[in-house]
């Protein structure tokens, strides 16, 4: 897959980048020779090989899902400017 300079300022549109025409033949370079890369990737086989996460193996740490704090609801929303039934009072900001 090759990228033209019609596609180099959409992609730089759509990432809200300024280039300016004389950066575009540079750009569109750079973006071909970064897909024929990822090209080259699928000639990989990789049959047989189990997806990973990381490159070292380990399991995922997990902890138990139980309230660690709390039980004073008072004392957290007690420097807040307005509170109501110990809920933060904010100002609306969507009509």
């Amino acid at each position: 897959m090759t990228v033209d300079l019609d596609t180099v300022r959409r992609i730089a549109r759509l990432a809200r980048i300024a280039v300016s025409d004389e950066e575009l033949p540079h750009l569109r370079g750079e973006l071909n020779a970064i897909l024929s890369f990822v090209e080259q990737l699928n000639e990989v086989d990789v049959s047989g090989v189990e997806p990973m996460t990381s490159v070292t193996p380990m399991t995922m740490k997990k902890r138990r899902d139980v309230v660690t704090d709390g039980g004073y609801p008072e004392l957290i929303v007690k420097n807040a400017p307005a509170t109501e039934d110990n809920f933060f009072l904010v100002p609306k900001v969507v009509e």
